[in-house]
């Protein structure tokens, strides 16, 4: 048996898991900053930084990012308590340790 996402993703990643994909979805700075710290990892640490980045790169390219941005600066982004997100999990069987 094999443990499939509940959610399947329809649509490929806007950014490709990969060096090449990560640093094209960057600008600037922050592609060197990427570079820089990915040729400074460890071979055992270059897959931790390559996953960090393209969280980095994936909130950079998102389509909503800007609407969210502006909602959390104005004080407008719903919020819940951690209260109600465990009682959801709760409810849904889902663990809450």
């Amino acid at each position: 048996m094999s443990a499939q996402p509940i959610h399947p993703h329809a649509e490929p990643d806007r950014v490709p898991r990969n060096a090449e994909g990560i640093a094209a979805a960057l600008e600037g700075e922050r592609r060197m900053e990427f570079y820089r710290e990915l040729l400074a990892a460890a071979p055992e640490d270059a897959e931790g930084v390559l996953r960090r980045w393209w969280c980095e790169a994936m909130l950079d390219t998102d389509p909503s990012g800007g609407r969210f941005t502006e909602a959390a600066l104005n004080g407008t982004l719903p919020t819940k308590s951690v209260a109600a997100a465990i009682a959801r999990r709760q409810a849904a069987g889902l663990p809450v340790e």
